[in-house]
């Protein structure tokens, strides 16, 4: 331990907080948000590294991937720089401990970021805006953007202020295993967010026809050649809700046949094969453009 500890301040952190909301201010495709928190974290990494080459070092390990929810990164800013103080004041943690810390809390946090902020702050906020704005009044627009961003900055700051105390407490329990309990539970929801997304936001399609079934009179509606009157359409649609076809004919195609037996089957295998690619050392680059041919040349032949 060093004789001279180092601290951050709380005008520090603020620092810190207050370039967090440029976190996607430089973002690329293969690191993703690593540019705006490396820049996030300058102001404490200079304070905490006066030694320009610990200062670099630093900088170098938080320019490594990282990708979450822009207003989730606040807690895991205030757990590094738990861990980033810690370091600096001559506690043993290594490069990986402090990456697999961020690494292991950016994917659970993110899945919670979207539909707290997402889908429900915003889409309220904003509704009562919209109600004082068809009523004419001028404060609607200023409704939303003041409630808006206070209710953001105060979260960014409590919950930043609340990663760096706890971080604090787990950089003391490092050699009993805690961190790595920590690391280790994250990854486990992580992966369980993950396999929720790739369901809901990965959509593979096989259009090809498997077969052509004639429907029996009864199972299908006849569509009148003459202009359909009201009584005519009613019943159309109410023969719709009982789910009777609009053709006369069942086409059946690959991915309904793979519907009925796993649901999201092909994205998964997707999922997979992205990974193994990734953990073959393949640039993420090659492999976004390689899903872009590859969905253009299907698209093409009538695959996809």
């Amino acid at each position: 331990m060093t004789e001279n500890k180092v601290t951050l301040t709380k005008k520090d952190r603020i620092r810190v907080m207050l370039r967090s909301q440029l976190l996607q201010g430089s973002w690329n495709y293969e690191r993703m948000q690593n540019g705006g928190w490396a820049y996030s974290l300058i102001p404490a990494l200079k304070k905490l590294y006066p030694n320009k080459d610990d200062r670099s070092a630093a900088l170098k390990r938080h320019l490594e991937f990282f990708n979450t929810h822009p207003y989730i990164a606040a807690p895991i800013l205030g757990v590094t720089l738990a861990l980033e103080e810690e370091r600096a004041n001559g506690v043993e943690i290594d490069d990986s401990a402090i990456q697999g810390v961020k690494v292991g809390m950016m994917g659970p946090l993110a899945g919670i970021g979207d539909p707290v902020f997402w889908f429900t702050v915003r889409p309220i906020l904003g509704a009562i805006a919209a109600s004082l704005a068809t009523g004419g009044s001028i404060i609607a627009p200023l409704f939303f953007f003041l409630t808006w961003n206070i209710i953001r900055i105060v979260f960014l700051w409590y919950t930043q202020e609340f990663g760096y105390k706890q971080g604090s407490e787990i950089t003391k329990d490092l050699s009993g295993g805690l961190l790595q309990s920590i690391t280790k539970g994250a990854s486990i929801l992580g992966m369980f967010v993950m396999g929720i997304l790739v369901q809901r936001w990965t959509t593979i399609n096989f259009p090809m026809v498997v077969s052509t079934v004639k429907l029996q009179d009864g199972a299908y509606i006849k569509f009148p050649n003459e202009v359909i009157g009201g009584e005519q359409l009613q019943g159309i649609l109410s023969d719709m809700a009982r789910g009777l076809s609009l053709t006369p004919e069942k086409v059946t195609t690959l991915q309904d046949n793979l519907n009925q037996l796993i649901p999201g089957f092909a994205a998964l295998l997707l999922t997979f094969l992205c990974m193994w690619l990734l953990k073959k050392k393949v640039n993420p680059i090659l492999i976004i453009f390689g899903l872009f041919a590859v969905g253009i040349l299907g698209h093409i032949v009538h695959i996809f």
